[in-house]
């Protein structure tokens, strides 16, 4: 069955077959995809439950002018590379200076800036930066990979999305880099498609948003940047899976690894996934250039394959698609709650979630 992400069969848990003794029965090459990738696929008391196939990394999606506009250097063009601010100075290239950069790209409808005493919050008209189309588990890898159930299927509050929730809040009620939900949501942030107004300077956001990028050929992508040292660039990927009731797994077996390798190339120009096969690239990011001409830095989201989140992001959890409820209900929380105590509200979501879990043990 596929192809289909991890958040779209995490409703189906438990039912997917390990497909482990069937590539190790057949012999089956995982080299020829990077170990990360297949990596994303094992699920701690499932096992490996299917292979790369269309992939989608994370990136820094940037707006050339707007960074030319303020007189800013653009962000790294690969991982391990310092970030080179405007007087010529290095810095590490983490989430410190993307937020250093993302206040000084917040400008009001006067032209005065995030990081001046003159900018007025109640009027910008541009913002610094927007996590585009994630949910809080997916912003929450910004700090390092993460879950919110622990192996006994209890709920629990990471360090990473404690960090992460507080760096949000903060960016969009404090420092008013990141639009609120209003804002959002407003015409002048394309009603949700908020990077592709061109009012954003940056978007943390996988590959698959070349399909709503929208017009015009001003912006780039750069490296996620670092916490603690640490680049986590969260990966989606679409796959097949076995049935763990299959009555032909080896026949099931033969079937998945021909729709991801004989059949892949065609597959993906119709799913619009980066091949996580390496050889397969080359075409794949051939027919975005003629969409996209102005020369994007592809070998960024290539690289990033190799500090994709482990555990993956949209891990499973007890009870999910309820669980998936209430992770929104706090994320409409706030984003549109200024004065909330972010964590007290993150404790009370672990709650929610405990309560949430206990209904299916």
């Amino acid at each position: 069955m596929g192809p289909v992400g991890s958040d779209g069969s995490n409703g189906f848990a438990g039912n997917y077959l390990d497909i482990q003794p069937l590539v190790d029965a057949a012999g089956y090459d995982l080299s020829q995809f990077p170990e990360s990738a297949v990596n994303a696929y094992r699920l701690e008391g499932q096992g490996l439950l299917g292979l790369p196939f269309a992939t989608f990394p994370t990136s820094i999606y940037f707006r050339r002018s707007l960074f030319d506009e303020a007189g800013l250097p653009y962000p790294p063009s690969a991982y391990g590379e310092p970030y080179i601010d405007f007087e010529g100075n290095e810095k590490e290239w983490n989430m410190e200076t993307l937020r250093e950069l993302a206040t000084m790209l917040t400008v009001d409808t006067d032209g005065a800036d995030a990081t001046q005493d003159d900018f007025n919050p109640e009027s910008i008209a541009q913002w610094g930066f927007v996590s585009q189309w994630n949910e809080p588990r997916g912003e929450s890898t910004l700090f390092g990979s993460n879950i919110l159930v622990d192996a006994d299927g209890n709920a629990q509050l990471p360090t990473e999305f404690q960090e992460a929730m507080n760096w949000f809040y903060n960016g969009i009620w404090v420092d008013r880099f990141i639009p609120n939900a209003a804002q959002s949501g407003s015409d002048l942030l394309a009603a949700g498609n908020a990077f592709s107004s061109g009012a954003v300077a940056m978007a943390h956001t996988h590959l698959w948003y070349t399909c709503c990028i929208g017009e015009g050929s001003d912006w780039d992508i750069a490296p996620v940047p670092v916490y603690n040292g640490v680049a986590t660039a969260k990966l989606h990927g679409d796959t097949f899976r076995i049935m763990s009731t299959t009555r032909y797994p080896a026949e099931a077996f033969e079937v998945l690894s021909y729709l991801v390798g004989e059949a892949s190339p065609t597959l993906l120009q119709v799913y619009g996934g980066m091949p996580a096969r390496e050889a397969d690239q080359e075409s794949f990011f051939a027919a975005l250039d003629e969409r996209f001409p102005q020369g994007v830095n592809w070998q960024v989201a290539v690289d990033g394959l190799a500090y994709s989140d482990s555990p993956n992001h949209e891990y499973p959890m007890p009870n999910y698609l309820k669980a998936k409820d209430r992770i929104g209900a706090f994320q409409t929380l706030y984003t549109g709650t200024p004065d909330l105590d972010i964590n007290a509200t993150m404790e009370e979501l672990v709650a929610d979630l405990q309560l949430i879990f206990d209904e299916v043990k």
